[in-house]
Protein backbone atom coordinates (compact mmCIF):
# COMPACT_ATOMS: atom_id res chain seq x y z
CA UNK A 1 0.00 0.00 0.00
CA UNK A 2 1.38 3.41 -0.94
CA UNK A 3 1.07 6.10 1.75
CA UNK A 4 2.44 9.63 1.41
CA UNK A 5 2.15 13.04 3.00
CA UNK A 6 1.35 16.06 0.87
CA UNK A 7 -0.15 19.50 1.06
CA UNK A 8 -3.44 20.17 -0.72
CA UNK A 9 -5.34 23.39 -1.39
CA UNK A 10 -8.82 23.91 0.06
CA UNK A 11 -11.42 22.77 -2.46
CA UNK A 12 -15.05 23.83 -3.03
CA UNK A 13 -17.45 20.91 -3.41
CA UNK A 14 -21.05 20.34 -4.46
CA UNK A 15 -22.52 17.67 -2.16
CA UNK A 16 -25.53 15.98 -0.70
CA UNK A 17 -25.53 15.38 3.05
CA UNK A 18 -27.31 12.87 5.26
CA UNK A 19 -27.09 11.10 8.60
CA UNK A 20 -27.18 7.35 7.95
CA UNK A 21 -26.63 3.91 9.43
CA UNK A 22 -23.86 1.83 7.84
CA UNK A 23 -26.50 -0.36 6.14
CA UNK A 24 -28.00 2.68 4.37
CA UNK A 25 -24.74 3.89 2.82
CA UNK A 26 -24.66 1.41 -0.08
CA UNK A 27 -27.97 2.50 -1.56
CA UNK A 28 -27.90 6.20 -0.63
CA UNK A 29 -24.43 7.07 -1.95
CA UNK A 30 -24.94 6.14 -5.65
CA UNK A 31 -28.29 7.96 -5.72
CA UNK A 32 -26.70 11.03 -4.10
CA UNK A 33 -23.87 11.07 -6.65
CA UNK A 34 -26.45 10.87 -9.45
CA UNK A 35 -28.41 13.80 -8.01
CA UNK A 36 -25.26 15.93 -7.66
CA UNK A 37 -24.29 15.13 -11.27
CA UNK A 38 -27.79 16.16 -12.44
CA UNK A 39 -27.52 19.43 -10.50
CA UNK A 40 -24.09 20.22 -11.96
CA UNK A 41 -25.29 19.48 -15.51
CA UNK A 42 -28.35 21.67 -15.07
CA UNK A 43 -26.14 24.54 -13.84
CA UNK A 44 -23.47 24.02 -16.51
CA UNK A 45 -20.82 23.31 -13.90
CA UNK A 46 -18.11 20.75 -14.65
CA UNK A 47 -16.71 18.67 -11.79
CA UNK A 48 -13.01 19.32 -11.19
CA UNK A 49 -12.20 15.78 -10.20
CA UNK A 50 -13.36 12.37 -9.15
CA UNK A 51 -16.31 11.77 -6.81
CA UNK A 52 -15.63 12.19 -3.10
CA UNK A 53 -17.27 11.09 0.12
CA UNK A 54 -16.57 12.34 3.62
CA UNK A 55 -17.73 10.53 6.76
CA UNK A 56 -18.00 11.67 10.36
CA UNK A 57 -18.68 8.82 12.77
CA UNK A 58 -21.29 9.71 15.36
CA UNK A 59 -21.47 8.23 18.89
CA UNK A 60 -24.48 6.05 18.00
CA UNK A 61 -22.54 4.26 15.20
CA UNK A 62 -24.25 6.37 12.56
CA UNK A 63 -22.48 8.65 10.10
CA UNK A 64 -22.85 12.22 8.96
CA UNK A 65 -22.04 11.74 5.29
CA UNK A 66 -21.46 14.14 2.43
CA UNK A 67 -20.87 12.97 -1.13
CA UNK A 68 -20.28 14.90 -4.30
CA UNK A 69 -17.65 16.45 -6.51
CA UNK A 70 -14.99 19.14 -6.33
CA UNK A 71 -15.95 22.29 -8.24
CA UNK A 72 -14.08 25.49 -9.12
CA UNK A 73 -16.33 27.91 -7.19
CA UNK A 74 -18.92 27.86 -4.43
CA UNK A 75 -22.31 26.74 -5.77
CA UNK A 76 -25.67 28.12 -4.66
CA UNK A 77 -27.30 24.71 -4.25
CA UNK A 78 -30.94 23.68 -4.23
CA UNK A 79 -33.22 21.63 -1.98
CA UNK A 80 -30.93 18.58 -2.29
CA UNK A 81 -27.45 19.70 -3.32
CA UNK A 82 -25.48 22.18 -1.24
CA UNK A 83 -22.09 23.86 -1.16
CA UNK A 84 -19.34 22.45 1.02
CA UNK A 85 -15.57 22.22 0.93
CA UNK A 86 -12.59 20.04 1.66
CA UNK A 87 -9.90 21.61 3.85
CA UNK A 88 -6.48 22.56 2.62
CA UNK A 89 -3.23 21.82 4.37
CA UNK A 90 -1.27 18.75 5.31
CA UNK A 91 -2.82 15.37 4.50
CA UNK A 92 -1.70 11.80 4.43
CA UNK A 93 -2.93 9.91 1.38
CA UNK A 94 -3.24 6.13 1.16
CA UNK A 95 -4.24 4.21 -1.94
CA UNK A 96 -6.72 1.40 -1.35
CA UNK A 97 -7.03 -1.21 -4.09
CA UNK A 98 -9.98 -3.54 -3.61
CA UNK A 99 -13.58 -3.65 -2.41
CA UNK A 100 -15.00 -0.92 -0.22
CA UNK A 101 -15.68 -3.47 2.54
CA UNK A 102 -11.91 -3.61 3.15
CA UNK A 103 -11.36 0.15 3.40
CA UNK A 104 -11.03 -0.23 7.17
CA UNK A 105 -7.63 -1.84 6.56
CA UNK A 106 -6.47 1.31 4.76
CA UNK A 107 -7.70 3.56 7.57
CA UNK A 108 -5.75 1.38 10.02
CA UNK A 109 -2.62 1.74 7.85
CA UNK A 110 -3.10 5.53 7.87
CA UNK A 111 -3.34 5.49 11.68
CA UNK A 112 -0.16 3.39 11.88
CA UNK A 113 1.62 5.82 9.54
CA UNK A 114 0.49 8.78 11.65
CA UNK A 115 1.73 7.12 14.83
CA UNK A 116 5.12 6.31 13.26
CA UNK A 117 5.49 9.86 11.90
CA UNK A 118 4.36 11.67 15.05
CA UNK A 119 1.16 12.87 13.40
CA UNK A 120 -2.42 13.18 14.64
CA UNK A 121 -5.70 13.39 12.76
CA UNK A 122 -6.88 16.95 12.12
CA UNK A 123 -10.48 16.47 11.04
CA UNK A 124 -12.48 13.94 9.08
CA UNK A 125 -10.96 11.93 6.26
CA UNK A 126 -12.47 11.73 2.79
CA UNK A 127 -12.39 9.15 0.05
CA UNK A 128 -11.77 9.82 -3.64
CA UNK A 129 -13.21 7.16 -5.95
CA UNK A 130 -11.12 6.57 -9.08
CA UNK A 131 -13.22 3.73 -10.44
CA UNK A 132 -16.98 3.27 -10.68
CA UNK A 133 -18.26 0.43 -8.49
CA UNK A 134 -18.63 -1.90 -11.48
CA UNK A 135 -16.55 -4.82 -12.65
CA UNK A 136 -14.21 -6.75 -10.39
CA UNK A 137 -14.05 -5.02 -6.95
CA UNK A 138 -10.53 -6.39 -6.43
CA UNK A 139 -9.33 -3.65 -8.82
CA UNK A 140 -11.31 -0.64 -7.53
CA UNK A 141 -8.99 2.26 -6.66
CA UNK A 142 -9.86 4.59 -3.79
CA UNK A 143 -7.70 7.30 -2.22
CA UNK A 144 -8.15 7.80 1.52
CA UNK A 145 -7.20 11.39 2.39
CA UNK A 146 -6.69 12.20 6.08
CA UNK A 147 -5.89 15.75 7.24
CA UNK A 148 -3.19 15.68 9.88
CA UNK A 149 -0.78 17.75 11.89
CA UNK A 150 2.41 16.86 13.69
CA UNK A 151 1.75 15.90 17.34
CA UNK A 152 4.17 18.61 18.57
CA UNK A 153 2.33 21.29 16.55
CA UNK A 154 -1.02 20.09 17.88
CA UNK A 155 0.26 20.30 21.48
CA UNK A 156 1.50 23.88 20.94
CA UNK A 157 -2.02 25.00 19.94
CA UNK A 158 -3.63 23.76 23.16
Amino acid sequence: MRIEARSVPAQHTAVMKATLDREQLGSWIPAAFDRVVAYLRAKGVAPLGMPVARYHLLPDHRFDVEVGFPVDARITGDEHVEPSSLPGGGVVVAWHIGPYERLGETYEAVDEWLKAQGGVRAGDAWEVYHDPPTGDPQFWRTEVVQPFTRAAAAAEHR
